[in-house]
């Protein structure tokens, strides 16, 4: 099969991706040894896209999920494959905007009664005083729509009003955009790594990630850990909250209706409940650090070639028929679960 890789060189982008260049050759180079022609496109323009479809590859991996070009207005991949009937891998937009917007996925999601923290939006100057706020101390700022842990810090544990408006007005700042604010669960972090396999089943691998404390003594994943990579990845060695963690990531998947793969983040509070945190469904890729392929091969022992051949198997399976944004709801399979 001819399979095309499309990615940016714009590190600047918000959203979350595959990762850097380097993170893309590592999904090349597996691709390679599946016996595939496959192409790694660098695209620092429009007409780069033009060039993929004329080339007419049977498989487009979005390593991103859209492109942002100087004096344009961002082009999402998914959106631009569907209109020139190219077959590509993972959701279709009306679904990756429940990735690019954490509220959006909360609402979508507790409608369906699927547990969340409890959260609000907040801009500067939204609230007066600490009585106004929809939610006690202590709090999470966040904001709405950053990936890679960009805005967190220990400053975004907030227990007072000044900390709340100070942190708000920073994020403001950076963002400009209203920021998430959550009940402040004070359990454990964990993330789940799903792939939909070709029979519709659900490849499961939940994980536990280990922050380092800070200074302060918090355990805040936030963007310096993930860029330092000082958090530790532990196998979950209890059955019930993998059962758990497995039945409420599945949950979000379907409800979602995620297509191909994604990664759901899930926290728990200290008396052990799991709420939904955020959807990342274009995950990153690096070989030896990224949640998602690190998560499989901790829980079910997948190599890194094994993730790629099963993340691309669906898209795969669409050729020829290429009918944009079709969505099968999967089956669970994970022997967790009966």
């Amino acid at each position: 099969m001819n399979i095309e890789i499309v990615t940016t060189s714009n590190e600047e982008l918000k959203e979350s991706g595959f990762g850097n260049l380097k993170s893309c050759n590592d999904v090349l180079e597996s691709i390679i040894k599946m016996g595939h022609n496959v192409k790694l496109n660098l695209c620092t323009s429009k007409n780069d896209l033009e060039k993929v479809v004329k080339r007419k590859p049977d498989l487009v991996i979005l390593a991103v999920k859209y492109l942002s070009f100087d004096n344009e207005k961002n082009i999402w991949l998914s959106d631009y494959f569907d209109k020139h009937m190219i077959n590509y891998t993972a959701s279709p937009r009306e679904i990756l905007r429940f990735d690019s917007n954490k509220v959006l996925a909360k609402q979508h999601l507790k409608k369906m009664g699927i547990k969340t923290a409890n959260y609000f939006t907040a801009v500067p100057g939204e609230y007066k005083s600490e009585k106004e706020l929809p939610i006690a101390f202590p709090l999470f700022l966040k904001p709405i729509d950053a990936a890679n842990g960009n805005g967190i810090d220990d400053l975004s544990f907030v227990t007072n009003f000044a900390d709340f408006e100070s942190k708000i007005l920073s994020l403001d700042n950076t963002f400009g955009l209203p920021i998430l604010v959550e009940e402040y669960l004070d359990g454990k972090e964990f993330t789940v790594a799903i792939i939909e396999t070709l029979n519709k089943e659900l490849v499961v691998s939940p994980i536990e990630i280990v922050p380092m404390p800070s200074t302060n003594g918090l355990r805040i994943l936030g963007q310096k850990a993930k860029k330092d990579d000082s958090e530790e990845l532990k196998k979950i060695r209890d059955t019930a909250l993998k059962i758990k963690l497995t039945k409420l990531a599945s949950e979000v998947f379907i409800a979602l209706k995620v297509r191909d793969y994604g990664r759901i983040d899930i926290k728990t509070n200290k008396a052990g409940e799991c709420f939904f945190m955020e959807a990342n469904l274009v995950p990153g890729m690096t070989k030896k650090s990224s949640y998602f392929p690190k998560a499989h091969e901790i829980e079910n022992e997948f190599t890194y070639d094994k993730v790629i051949e099963l993340m691309l198997s669906k898209g795969l399976n669409r050729i020829p028929s290429i009918l944009p944004s079709h969505i099968v709801t999967p089956l669970i399979k994970n022997p967790m679960v009966s």
